[in-house]
């Protein structure tokens, strides 16, 4: 099979497009046929080594953290999968590589693809799903409460917004008014134009907050919670708790430590609860998702679609941001 390999690390990052032996399947895996794979900012951030302290990649490595495809072997022990189903998934983050025409992966991971997605529609929605399921679940949400998703109207906002509201949260986004009755369809309360508004300065006393972000936006959502109020990071810096709850060790607890602590002591000055997260595969966790996805009839975009020897051009886009819908590899038909 062909796949997309990053070969060096770093800002002038390279990816090689190999010829490799598939895999074996063992036997609680499955092998797909990719059909498309999405492209996200995650696969630059570990192009460029900035992931190498949570999962230190071996190279070459194939790239790629989500696809759509159909199921071509199942492994002995696998009896809820068939072959020739149509399935997606968010590959685990120590063994990615949906950037090939072949992915093997453990059923636990997989769930099928509702009918009424298109396979382009497919490809866009593991990642970002499971990043608000994880991230709501991080903060123990309850029914009533006040949710802020910064930057809310990019393709995050149009996975986490329909979660949110049926998980019973009122969800006030801040981003593009271009996309703003997009959201509104969606089901957010409040929107707040980004160019207009300080969302800073229009909001207090809130539960909640994802920040997709980072950067001098972090500062500036804790300050709306209200006290011992929750906010999780996509973007930010990881932290003690989070090496505590990923069991990476008593070395990499103290590192992240010392790393978040000036992120630490904001959330101190303001007295709310900090998070950060990295996503995990769960394909029973991406069924939930997928369901309400279409029963809130979410289509989300897509992009433009690249080759697989376009590999570099489509991360390269992405890297640029401002892309309307997820950015797709096409791999097979």
């Amino acid at each position: 099979m062909k796949a997309a390999q990053l070969t060096k690390y770093g800002r002038n990052f390279r990816i090689g497009i190999n010829s490799l032996s598939l895999p074996s399947v063992g036997s609680h895996d499955v092998q797909v046929k990719v059909i498309y794979a999405g492209v996200n900012p995650l696969d630059n951030l570990i192009a460029r080594g900035t992931m190498k302290l949570l999962v230190p990649y071996r190279l070459p490595q194939t790239m790629g953290n989500e696809f759509v495809g159909r199921i071509t072997r199942v492994g002995d022990d696998v009896q809820n999968f068939h072959v020739g189903e149509r399935v997606f998934a968010r590959m685990p983050l120590d063994r990615i590589g949906a950037f090939a025409e072949d992915a093997i992966i453990n059923s636990a991971a997989i769930t099928r693809v509702p009918e009424c997605f298109t396979d382009e529609e497919a490809a866009t929605i593991p990642l970002t799903a499971l990043t608000a399921m994880q991230a709501l679940d991080l903060m123990d949400v309850e029914p009533g409460k006040t949710l802020f998703i910064s930057g809310g109207t990019g393709s995050f906002g149009a996975m986490a917004i329909p979660i949110a509201v049926a998980k019973g949260l009122t969800v006030i986004v801040s981003g593009s008014a271009r996309n703003k009755d997009t959201v509104m369809k969606l089901g957010v309360s409040r929107f707040i134009d980004y160019r207009k508004e300080d969302y800073s300065q229009e909001l207090s006393h809130i539960d909640l907050a994802i920040d997709t972000l980072g950067g001098k936006e972090l500062e500036k959502q804790m300050s709306i919670l209200k006290p011992h109020g929750t906010i999780v990071s996509l973007r930010a810096m990881p932290n003690a708790e989070f090496a505590r709850r990923e069991h990476m060790g008593k070395a990499k607890e103290l590192l992240f430590k010392l790393a978040s602590a000036q992120v630490e002591r904001m959330a101190k000055k303001y007295h709310v609860h900090y998070h950060f997260m990295n996503v995990d595969a769960n394909g029973q966790q991406l069924h939930e998702a997928a369901e309400i996805l279409a029963h809130a009839h979410v289509h989300p975009l897509h992009g433009d679609v690249f080759s697989l020897n376009q590999t570099k051009e489509a991360m390269d886009r992405v890297a640029r941001g401002h892309n309307r819908g997820k950015i797709l590899l096409k791999l097979s038909e």
